[in-house]
């Protein structure tokens, strides 16, 4: 590192104030010796904008933890006089504003902690910024460099404080020691524990939902992730190891290995160990390294040895102690020599970028068509992303159908559009293609988000051109209905997780809903199985009770039905013993040891952000089955369990659902009660093999494809007249992680199941796995007692973009209860 920076010094030519401190200087101790928190970075960086006129430093947004969000732009003082030039013609050049420009300066954007227990990059973030503002200016006349020092400061402090709390001084460097030992749930995800680095796209956390307009505005030409990695991993920079999705060009390719060797140079000085084109692929479009690429960007992640298990120096297994200071060093070289080859080959960045957006894509337009809400929802999504989209005037189009794969005609007026066509066709590609083509199934994260799948919408695409028209023809089409001189009740309906929010509210204001099990026909209107039903009986004593209905109607824009009468067209009255008592019930949700952070993290964000319904978070640590007469309803996230698998927890748990409770475990959880007596579950074994210990060694990564599930499709059969279907068609798409199966419940109900052989629709699944998956279930319940045990084999809210499952998750626990038949 000490070349680079005397290197540096060497081609200085415009001396800098020197009042500027250096972050020791500053903090009172050298840079990675102590863990410095988010407030210290942003005063260090506070201080260097007031001291330089070669930075600016700015907040675009706060966490849920009201820390800030802060951007820094660095650049010469005349780059800094110009930057709304500068910024306005890269948009210009490839489409994004009116005009067109070849604008010769590079942008680079530095991202840096986005897992908080990754902590020696915003360390580094201090040490780099000083660098370039200190000695790097040849540089900085033709680059603008865009630094984001903390992605999330939440889940930082959260791993600094505590270990600033429990570190020794001078530290331990052996394994062993506390300071290396993280408790639940780690610094590495945010507030709600989501793993930001899987955000970018679905946007669903406040750190991403105000990162996104910034790096809009800016559309950086090469974006850098800074990450840690094992502690017995050396350090990884790109180039990035396959697969790489096809809309990635041969530019893209070839730079990253540019910027590998400028960053090798620098790491073979100093004799440092690293590695390039292992592990870290470019596929799924959620990463910090991926977004960007689909945007043009030469994307990529820097990866130190480190984590939160390194503390201030740890011996790692080969005996090697590695230190702060040194991950610090090694990320603040690859920050610097990042810039470098950027600066050097700004004209080239510029000329690839532009035709990056302006070579057009194969024309695909992906026709979507379903419910309302959903539709909305998306396109939510998409103004978050700048992606243009418009609605059908054609009527009746041909084309390849996601839910039968295969060509199909049908009428699409008023059908969201999402074209190739547009300067971010590659993006609109990536999200809504029906299969990623997959030059290699070992990946480091899921190999399907087909997004007309995750949203649950029917999508046609075709490579003809459609009429379409801006206007939205779903904005407007709310209307209260009118009020009668009667009122016995009112109908809503029940498909989205909006129909969801407009229940839990009804509920919190201490009004009494039910739903119908069976099919409703008043005044002539059909209402669906799950239909909500508000009745003034059942508020008798609530004076307000229409005009609240009303208010709360349009408060959540609810196409209600008022009801003149009880009086049913087909024998289901309001009064019938078929439209069931919708309990405001008492939820309790692990987390804690045992439990997947991230599977509690996306229930607790979809219960306060989401479904905005009060539960109760109970530790692992502290629960005793005992407590469990305070909660009508117990949600296990995905997890293993291992301190509640005793027989003693397993009978206190069935004794609890017996007397009336509900249990509903997801994902992992379920295996917690497969094959245990009792509760109904009786895994799949995969078919043994007696060759396997045949297969050369040096094949037996690859050979293990064969029973992987990388994130895949699958096509499951609902059977929609049971609660738990209430609101879907008798077909749903799920995302399956993993070849976990069950036998179908021989005395429960089947609820999502597989029909014969498992059909995967999207996404790598191997043959093995796939055949252990054939005639199992995926959903059921399993009626216990006066009680009920909820089965969702599949994590239904996976990283909250698969949208779809979520009305499984609340007809869970608002719509099964199991009191019809008793299974014991």
């Amino acid at each position: 590192m000490k070349r680079i920076l005397i290197a540096l010094t060497l081609f200085c030519t415009q001396l800098v104030s020197s009042q500027i401190l250096s972050p020791e200087a500053f903090l009172g101790y050298p840079v990675g010796t102590k863990y410095s928190r988010h407030h210290q970075m942003v005063s260090y960086f506070e201080h260097l904008a007031n001291a330089s006129d070669w930075i600016s430093f700015h907040q675009y947004g706060e966490t849920n933890e009201r820390r800030s969000l802060n951007y820094a732009i660095i650049t010469t003082p005349e780059n800094q006089a110009r930057l709304e030039e500068i910024r306005q013609n890269n948009l210009r050049q490839i489409g994004m504003l009116p005009g067109d420009s070849s604008p010769d300066v590079a942008i680079v954007w530095l991202s840096y902690n986005v897992h908080g227990n990754e902590a020696s990059s915003m360390e580094a973030a201090m040490q780099t910024a000083y660098e370039l503002i200190n000695g790097s200016s040849p540089w900085l006349k033709n680059t603008v460099v865009i630094m984001d020092p903390c992605v999330n400061p939440d889940g930082r402090d959260r791993y600094a404080n505590w270990y600033n709390q429990v570190g020794t001084s001078p530290y331990n460097p052996l394994q062993a020691a506390d300071e290396h030992n993280e408790p639940w749930p780690g610094g590495r995800p945010n507030h709600y524990l989501f793993d930001l680095n899987r955000d970018w796209a679905w946007a669903k956390q406040v750190e991403s939902q105000q990162r996104l307009p910034l790096y809009h505005k800016w559309m950086p030409h090469v974006h850098v992730d800074f990450h840690e990695q094992g502690i017995n991993e050396p350090y990884y920079f790109a180039p990035a190891a396959v697969p790489y999705h096809e809309v990635i060009t041969p530019w893209q390719k070839q730079f990253q290995v540019e910027i590998g060797q400028n960053n090798a140079k620098y790491f073979d000085q100093e004799g440092w160990l690293y590695f390039t084109r292992q592990f870290f692929d470019l596929l799924y479009p959620s990463y910090g390294d991926t977004y960007p690429t689909y945007l043009g960007a030469i994307g990529m992640t820097y990866e130190q040895a480190g984590n939160g298990r390194a503390g201030l120096g740890i011996l790692n297994d080969e005996g090697v102690e590695l230190t702060l200071v040194d991950r610090a060093a090694h990320h603040t070289t690859t920050g610097l020599s990042t810039v470098e080859i950027s600066s050097k080959n700004a004209l080239k960045l510029n000329k690839e970028f532009k035709s990056y957006f302006r070579t057009p894509q194969p024309l695909q337009n992906y026709i979507l068509q379903g419910n309302s809400d959903k539709i909305q929802a998306l396109t939510q999504l998409l103004d978050r992303h700048e992606i243009q989209y418009s609605f059908a005037q054609s009527t009746v189009v041909k084309g390849w159908d996601y839910s039968t794969q295969k060509n199909t005609q049908r009428n699409v007026a008023d059908a969201l559009v999402l074209s190739t066509d547009q300067p971010q066709g590659a993006m609109v590609r990536v999200l809504f293609e029906a299969e990623a083509a997959l030059e290699d199934p070992l990946t480091y994260d899921i190999t399907a988000w087909s997004l007309p799948y995750a949203f649950g919408l029917n999508c046609l695409v075709t490579d003809k051109p459609l009429e379409t028209s801006q206007n939205n023809p779903y904005n407007g089409r709310f209307q209260l209905p009118a009020d009668p001189e009667v009122v016995a009740g009112f109908i809503a309906p029940w498909g989205d997780l909006a129909d969801a929010t407009f229940l839990t509210d009804l509920l919190k204001k201490g009004l009494r809903v039910r739903f119908s099990e069976k099919p409703l026909s008043f005044g002539g209107k059909q209402f669906p199985r799950g239909s909500l039903v508000i009745t003034k009986g059942d508020n008798i004593k609530r004076k307000d009770f229409n005009p609240l209905i009303r208010k709360l109607a349009s408060t959540h824009q609810r196409q209600i039905t008022a009801l003149s009468s009880g009086f049913s067209d087909n024998g289901v009255d309001l009064g019938s013993t078929d439209i069931k008592l919708i309990n405001p019930h008492r939820i309790g949700i692990l987390k804690g040891d045992g439990v997947s952070s991230l599977s509690y993290g996306t229930i607790w964000h979809f219960m306060e952000q989401e479904l905005k319904y009060p539960f109760t978070p109970i530790n692992t640590a502290n629960f005793s089955t005992k407590t469990l007469s305070q909660f009508d309803v117990l949600v296990m996230p995905s997890g293993y369990y291992s301190n509640l698998r005793s027989e003693e927890q397993l009978n206190g748990l069935k004794d609890w659902v017996r007397s009336g409770g509900k249990l509903i475990a997801i994902d992992q959880a379920v295996n917690v009660f497969a094959d245990r007596d009792g509760f109904g579950l009786k895994s799949i074994e995969p078919e043994s093999s007696d060759k396997s210990n045949m297969i050369p060694y040096g094949d037996r990564e690859r050979h293990s494809v064969k029973d992987l599930i990388t994130g895949s499709i699958y096509k499951v059969h609902l059977d929609t007249t049971h609660p738990l279907a209430f609101g879907y068609s008798e077909l749903y798409f799920s995302l399956k992680q993993d070849d976990d199966a069950y036998l179908k419940l021989e005395r429960g109900y089947n609820v999502g199941y597989f029909d014969g052989p498992a059909e995967s629709y999207s996404g790598f699944s191997g043959s093995d796995a796939k055949k252990k998956l054939s005639d199992s279930f995926v959903f059921g319940e399993y009626p216990l007692g006066q009680g009920s045990m909820v089965y969702l084999t599949d994590d239904i809210l996976f990283r909250s973009f698969w949208e779809n499952g979520k009305l499984f998750f609340v007809n869970s626990l608002f719509m099964v209860d199991a009191n019809v038949f008793i299974l014991d």
